[in-house]
């Protein structure tokens, strides 16, 4: 069994970003030479996400929107955790979009469903951040 490990780094420009890493993740899973296995990415900050989901613009309006509903950025006192920080809302947004996503390698490519695509969701940005990509298989 072979295993593969790689960072990529983002500076997004703006406090709230999606990124599409699909081709990214691709890069590097041709950089392995893993035929057959998985593939883990993960955000590697805690007010960042990795999930799966549709390249559409207006999804990611909806996500934008149906996110900040759930943990509105303002007011900063609505929350105990911005004391020192104003990013209590990144935390749970991240919680609520998830950490990491596993894809499955067949036959060299990520072996997705329709429209399937990689994002890095950024909620608490204009800083440089990172995402691990590890392959595991033959």
């Amino acid at each position: 069994m072979k295993s593969y490990r790689k960072e990529l780094w983002f500076n997004t420009s703006s406090r709230r970003e999606l990124i599409n890493i699909t081709p990214d993740v691709t890069a590097c899973l041709m950089e392995s030479g893993i035929q057959e296995g998985l593939i883990l990415v993960s955000a590697m900050h805690i007010t960042a996400s990795v999930f799966i989901n549709d390249d559409e613009s207006g999804l990611h309006h909806d996500y934008e929107v149906w996110l900040e509903k759930l943990a509105p950025e303002k007011p900063y006192s609505q929350y105990r955790h911005n004391g020192y920080e104003d990013n209590a809302d990144a935390h749970l947004k991240r919680t609520i979009m998830g950490r990491e996503s596993v894809v499955a390698v067949t036959e060299g490519r990520l072996d997705f469903g329709p429209w399937e695509q990689i994002f890095y969701g950024e909620f608490d940005g204009k800083r440089k951040k990172r995402v691990l990509v590890k392959i595991i298989g033959e």
